[in-house]
């Protein structure tokens, strides 16, 4: 590796989390759909979610984690901002130029990057090539979803599984033997799993016409138990994919941060890879299925409450619709969230 390539590594420097402020308890779905309390906590290990007010869009919660990133790493603009989200404000334009702009960046690089869950991972990996190739010297990244605007309020199932949120970090240009620095990444897609998570209608395949709105399916839908066996063979195999590229057996990862989908897939996922639980953090209790905000939103919960500490060595890993999955590694820097 020459001297300039050792000064082009992607290093995390910055951390911020939002959520909104309204909770969401089991015992108030209950109260609305046939399920309860038990059900839920049994199925899925969440308590309680976050859920926006009416009127409020994703990018209000990627400013919000956008603002505390940039706070965490002591600057005040980026050459770059990146969006992972499902849930854009609109079709179209993309939510990240709009981002950018009420953060007061200027007229910086900005767009959306669309892999479900896997997003934030997959917007990681390409902040990561926008600093290498040199197209930028800092980027931020930010995972954002509200899935409450997309939920059928009559499907118990998802409405117990999501919650809104959104989670940043912020890359700057550094060297390898950093903690911080970005190591080996996977992702990978299959799409012929397409239609096992998907919203049918408002695309182009099925767009939403007057005449035909009767017939549109403009809600969310996961079929849950392939899903569960999808995301725990591919979540376990990239996790210990990177762990291996990077040098570490699975004795030597500190910590797995994994997209915050439900608790049994979760440690599902550390039992296959046979990685002690407790390594595995958890934060969807708290805050459901944040989708693409899942990763920086349990990051930022790990360092506040979990025990993440500078050096301590980090698997991520995500799956999500598309089907798309993937994994990093790294060494946690010494980053104060915001």
């Amino acid at each position: 590796m020459t001297a300039a390539e050792r000064d082009r590594t992607p290093v995390l420097c910055g951390l911020g989390s939002w959520v909104p402020p309204h909770v969401v308890t089991n015992d108030d779905l209950a109260r609305e759909l046939d399920t309860s309390d038990e059900w839920i906590r049994r199925r899925t290990g969440i308590a309680e979610r976050r859920v926006v007010e009416p009127g409020t869009a994703t990018s209000d919660l990627a400013v919000e984690a956008g603002m505390r990133a940039l706070k965490s790493a002591a600057l005040e603009s980026v050459d770059a901002v990146i969006v992972a989200t499902t849930t854009p404000d609109q079709p179209c334009p993309a939510t990240a130029p709009l981002v950018a702009a009420r953060l007061g960046l200027g007229p910086v690089a900005a767009f959306d990057v669309g892999a479900v869950c896997t997003g934030f991972l997959y917007g990681l990996a390409a902040a990561a090539g926008l600093i290498t190739s040199r197209t930028a010297g800092t980027v931020l990244v930010i995972g954002a979803d509200t899935y409450s605007t997309v939920l059928d309020p009559a499907d118990r199932t998802t409405r117990a599984i999501f919650g809104d949120g959104a989670g940043a970090v912020i890359l700057r240009t550094g060297s390898p033997d950093e903690d911080g620095a970005i190591g080996p990444t996977l992702l990978a897609s299959d799409g012929s799993g397409s239609d096992l998570i998907r919203i049918s209608s408002g695309g182009s395949r099925d767009p939403i016409r007057a005449e035909t709105a009767d017939q549109a399916d403009p809600f969310f839908r996961m079929e849950g138990q392939s899903v569960f066996r999808g995301a725990m063979l591919h979540m376990a195999e990239a996790a210990r994919t990177v762990a291996e590229w990077q040098g570490w057996g699975v004795a030597d990862i500190d910590m797995l941060v994994a997209h915050q989908a439900n608790v049994r897939i979760l440690h599902a996922v550390a039992d296959r890879m046979g990685l002690d639980r407790e390594r595995c953090h958890v934060h969807l209790d708290r805050v459901g299925n944040t989708a693409a905000a899942s990763i920086p939103l349990a990051l930022a919960d790990a360092v506040t409450h979990g025990g993440l500490r500078p050096g301590h060595r980090v698997v991520a890993t995500a799956f999500g619709g598309g089907l798309t999955w993937g994994a990093s590694a790294f060494r946690w820097p010494d980053i104060t969230p915001s």
